[in-house]
C-alpha cells in the first residue's frame, strides 16, 4: 500500500538506504540536494520503504502543485529493481492525490502507457580515443579550430562569479540566475562541483560547472562570452573535459530537448536517454481541482 508522508513524517536514514540500494539512483533524489533545490517536498512509500517516490511542491493560487524545480531535471520512482506495475501504481496515486503541473521521472521507470517523454543526453565511459571517433566531422573541426585557448580549473570566486552571473543565458528571470548561483555555492560547500575554463590568453571566453559523483559528471552549466563567440570556447572546453574524464565517468548534458542544443551535444557523440514526465496545462489544472 503507497503511503503519502510530509516531510516531517520521513524516516530519512531508511529513505538514504532505500535510494542507494536502488536500480534507478540518480544525484537528485538525495536528501540534501532536494532540501536545496524544492521550496518544500513530500513522499510516497511502500513496503517500509522497499519503494520510495520524492515529489516537489510549490504553493500555487493558494493550493499546493507538485512542480519540477530549477536544476531538478529527474526523480520518480526508486527500488532494488524497476518494475512497471509498481511504476504504474505510484503514477496513479500521484495523478489522484496530487494537483501536478510538472513531475519527471527517470529514465530508468518504464510504464505500461505511454507518457510524454524529454531528451537526455548522455556519454558512457570509454576512452577518449573511441569517442572522438564518434565526433560528428564539423565538430572534430571546430575543436581543432579553437586549439589556440588553452584549458584549466578555475574557482567559484569573486572572480568567477561576475561572469556566470553576466553570461547565464537561458534562464529567464533575475532571480533564477541567482538560484543558479546558490546552486553553484552550496556544490561549493559540499565538494560536488568543479570548475573549468577555456581562455584565450588570460581572458576566460568560457566556463563549465559541472556536478561531480562517483559514477558521473553532469553538466550544470555552460557559459560564453558573446564577444569571443568566434573561438569555439565551448567546443574547446567540452573536448577538454572529455579528454580529463570520459574514461572514467559517464557524461551527462543533463538536457537536450531545444533543437540547436541537442545537435551540440550530439556532436560529440552523445546518447539520448528520454524520461518520461507528467505535464498538465493551466485548463487542465483548473478543471482537476474542480473535480477532486
Amino acid at each position: 500500500m503507497i503511503k503519502r508522508l510530509k516531510y516531517n513524517e520521513i524516516d530519512f536514514e531508511k529513505y538514504r538506504l532505500c535510494v542507494e540500494k536502488s536500480v534507478q539512483k540518480n544525484y537528485y533524489v538525495q536528501k540534501e540536494t532536494l532540501d536545496a533545490l524544492c521550496e518544500s517536498w513530500e513522499f510516497l512509500v511502500e513496503d517500509d520503504y522497499k519503494v520510495v517516490m520524492p515529489i516537489p511542491v510549490k504553493i500555487i493560487w493558494g493550493r499546493k502543485f507538485v512542480l519540477m524545480p530549477l536544476f531538478c531535471q529527474q526523480l520518480g520512482v526508486f527500488s532494488s529493481q524497476d518494475s512497471t506495475a509498481e511504476n504504474d501504481r505510484f503514477l496513479g496515486f500521484l495523478n489522484r492525490n496530487y494537483n501536478v503541473y510538472q513531475y519527471a521521472f527517470n529514465s530508468t521507470n518504464k510504464f505500461s502507457s505511454l507518457l510524454l517523454t524529454k531528451k537526455n543526453y548522455c556519454i558512457p565511459a570509454q576512452t577518449y580515443q573511441s569517442l572522438r571517433k564518434k565526433y560528428f566531422k564539423g565538430r572534430k573541426s571546430t575543436v581543432k579550430m579553437a586549439q589556440k585557448l588553452h584549458f584549466r580549473p578555475i574557482q567559484w570566486d569573486a572572480e568567477t562569479q561576475p561572469f556566470f552571473k553576466k553570461n547565464s543565458k537561458g534562464l529567464d528571470k533575475t532571480k533564477d540566475v541567482e538560484r543558479l548561483m546558490n546552486y553553484i555555492s552550496f556544490l561549493d560547500n559540499k565538494g560536488e562541483l568543479k570548475l573549468y575554463g577555456s581562455f584565450l590568453d588570460e581572458t576566460l571566453v568560457s566556463a563549465a560547472a559541472l556536478i561531480f559523483n562517483e559514477k558521473e559528471i553532469a553538466l550544470l552549466s555552460l557559459l560564453n562570452d558573446e564577444t569571443h563567440k568566434s573561438e569555439n570556447g565551448a567546443s574547446h572546453l567540452i573536448d577538454s573535459i572529455l579528454q580529463k574524464y570520459i574514461a572514467e565517468k559517464d557524461f551527462n548534458f543533463m538536457g537536450g530537448n531545444i533543437r540547436g542544443i541537442e545537435v551540440f551535444f550530439k556532436s560529440f557523440g552523445a546518447e539520448n536517454h528520454e524520461y518520461p514526465v507528467v505535464i498538465n496545462g493551466k485548463l487542465n489544472l483548473i478543471k482537476n481541482i474542480f473535480r477532486k
